[in-house]
């Protein structure tokens, strides 16, 4: 393997574990998490049912970014996703700062996978 590829590598398992510890830690302590979730997407289903479906998209999107298979468009998905988090909780700045480099990281996934998946004409 290259540099390149292992540091692609390292940028996908460092995303997916951020991504798959919260839904599987929900499965724990549940009301943890569902604090995190905006004001105006509760009472819509039960509180349980949100985020366990929510956790099924993370975990989803954790697995396919995992894969390295077309990762662009779950990269896109989990940067909104992360500025989502840390843009609809102001308050909680403090802990979610990280999710900044999270989605910094993220985005740089989906820059370089855009870069092999889309970019028409010579190789460079």
């Amino acid at each position: 393997m290259n540099p390149e590829s292992i540091a692609n590598l390292a940028l996908r398992i460092g995303v997916a574990f951020a991504l798959l510890f919260p839904p599987l830690n929900a499965l724990v302590d549940p009301l943890a998490w569902i604090g995190y979730f905006p004001p105006f997407t509760r009472g819509i289903v039960a509180d349980e049912v949100l985020l366990y479906a929510f956790g099924i998209v993370e975990v989803v999107i954790a697995l396919w970014i995992l894969s390295g298979w077309r990762i662009f468009w779950p990269s896109v998905a989990a940067t909104a996703m992360l500025l989502g988090i840390v843009v609809f909780n102001p308050t909680n700045f403090q802990v979610l700062f990280r999710d900044l480099t999270i989605a910094a990281s993220v985005f740089a996934l989906a820059l370089h996978t855009w870069r092999h998946e889309f970019r028409r004409g010579p190789a460079s």
